[in-house]
């Protein structure tokens, strides 16, 4: 099993990483276009001041032996659930993965929505379903905002629970701050206009985010198992090596005896 989950780890990785540079930089415009005030206008971008809703998305694995993967993040995602039921009227929990589901369950918690078909290749149509189904909530002013709990990707020896904002979309951005044209000075020309620009991009900077979240926690699930994994190896082999010289001993000692009791038995004969 450790090896199955360095090979599915790696393959995951490749996915998180190969993503990571497109959705720093989306995600970086984003928040120019947040910055950029007036000259720019899209719902997405708006900050609200209601607080009719929130959402919350929990990002947990379907299969357990992967340590404290699942516990850490279902902690985390319960915190911040009580936090925004006090700042908002409702809370739509929306859950990923067979242990958060059966967390809610056992525990009597009400779900908008749970999914069980992501595993370690989560696939960009099937977050893309999930993205315009919030999108369109969030438009409809169902929500007002939403958040996400999975494990964060930083290294292969790093790796931290955390609950990103990622609606409203001047949420987005704080990763490649420092990257950002705006910073520098840069303009943008928006053609044919900025109307049908950020109409295309800015929920796509939004599918996309969800997406890295969804690649990130898969990530995160296997590195956990494979940690677990190589713990359960080494306990195993250490299991197995004092079995042996515990095996060793008591054969040695039987042995021992036997052969004390042949001499004995000799002994007596001969007397």
């Amino acid at each position: 099993m450790e090896l199955v989950a360095t090979a599915q780890f790696r393959k995951a990785m490749e996915r998180a990483v190969s993503a990571g540079a497109y959705t720093q930089r989306i995600a970086a415009m984003v928040a120019d276009l947040a910055r950029a005030g007036t000259s720019v206008s899209h719902p997405l971008l708006e900050e609200r001041k209601t607080k009719n809703g929130a959402g919350l998305l929990i990002l947990t694995a379907n299969r357990g032996m992967c340590g404290g993967y699942n516990s850490s993040i279902l902690r985390l995602g319960h915190r911040c659930a009580d936090d925004l039921k006090a700042g908002y009227e409702k809370l739509q929990i929306l859950i990923s993965g067979k242990r958060g589901i059966s967390y809610a369950k056992d525990r009597g918690i009400e779900l908008a929505a749970s999914f069980d078909q992501f595993n370690d290749k989560p696939q960009f149509s099937e977050v893309v379903t999930i993205a315009d189904q919030i999108l369109a909530d969030y438009l409809a002013g169902k929500i007002d905002r939403f958040d996400v709990a999975y494990m964060k990707f930083l290294s292969v020896s790093k790796q931290v629970p955390v609950v990103e904002t990622l609606l409203p979309l001047s949420e987005l951005g704080g990763e490649a701050e420092s990257e950002s044209p705006a910073k520098k000075g840069a303009e943008y020309e928006f053609l044919p206009s900025p109307e049908s620009i950020l109409e295309e991009i800015v929920p796509t900077a939004f599918r996309v985010k969800l997406f890295k979240c969804f690649l990130d926690a898969a990530v995160g699930e296997q590195i956990a198992r494979r940690v677990a994994m190589k713990a359960a190896t080494d306990n195993a082999d250490s299991m197995i090596s004092i079995l042996t010289t515990t095996y060793n001993r008591a054969r040695q000692g039987q042995i021992t005896n036997e052969i004390i009791e042949v001499v004995s038995g000799a002994s007596a004969l001969q007397g």
